[in-house]
């Protein structure tokens, strides 16, 4: 590795660090305070929940929850949703966290490497999660401000799937990371293009698509969910239809 470059460690955010959606997490607070209506939240968790449900590569489902995900904060002060999102974070996110992630963060941090949040969650939140962590930093989906109050618009695509290898090589670029060198953390394959970004990619709560390859490329593979026992029963299984070449994606292509 060249002396100059610094290393680092990528990690998605939902199911990732935390057990479920920090978006939704903060759609349920801000709800409870009163930001909204229930048609509102409902249509906020719905456009959620198909993005996460149905093939989000679909343009129209990213643009949909693109959309829900910007809206519900537009017309609100940037300090007044980071003040709702601290005590947002005290009371939904914090208890959510995987304490074995955290674990794993802690260890690149200690050996000397910067650890950064890559999520299509508002990048302010994640921002905040970072923060509270001891983390580097976070790269998110930016929600357009003006004037102190956000639009309900974005600036930018929603960071998902390919914009976030994306942003991590422009981040690469502006503090000199040597990418071949460096490790990205992930749950969902959607997150293969994060994954294949870096020379040392792993999976946390593996989706089924995400644990063939990474049993396929020999990636390691961290599982902290309660259904370890089920995992472990399944995991010969996966492993000989890996090996049967049921999963033709094509192989990271060295640097």
């Amino acid at each position: 590795m060249d002396q100059n470059s610094t290393r680092a460690a990528f990690f998605d955010v939902d199911n990732t660090l935390v057990r479920g959606s920090t978006i939704y997490f903060l759609g349920r607070g801000m709800y409870q305070r009163g930001f909204f209506s229930k048609a509102d939240i409902s249509r906020f968790v719905l456009a959620n929940l198909r993005f996460r449900l149905t093939g989000t590569e679909k343009q129209e489902e990213i643009q949909r929850f693109q959309d829900a995900a910007t809206d519900f904060i537009g017309g609100h002060n940037v300090q007044e949703i980071r003040n709702v999102a601290q005590a947002i974070y005290d009371e939904f996110v914090s208890p959510k966290l995987w304490k074995e992630t955290i674990e794993i963060a802690q260890s690149h941090l200690r050996a000397g490497e910067e650890v950064w949040l890559v999520t299509a969650a508002p990048e302010d939140m994640a921002t905040l999660i970072a923060e509270r962590l001891g983390f580097t930093g976070a790269l998110g989906s930016k929600a357009e401000v003006s004037n102190g109050t956000y639009t309900g618009k974005m600036t930018g695509p929603l960071l998902h799937g390919k914009e976030k290898s994306i942003a991590v090589e422009e981040l690469a670029k502006s503090r000199n990371f040597n990418l071949s060198q460096c490790f990205a953390y992930s749950d969902s394959h959607n997150d293969l293009p994060l994954l294949l970004t870096v020379g040392n990619p792993s999976a946390i709560n593996p989706d089924a698509i995400l644990r063939l390859r990474a049993l396929r490329d020999g990636w390691p593979i961290h599982d902290f969910r309660h259904m370890r026992v089920a995992n472990r029963l399944l995991g010969p299984i996966v492993s000989r239809m890996a090996a049967l070449g049921t999963l033709l994606t094509p192989r990271r292509r060295s640097r």
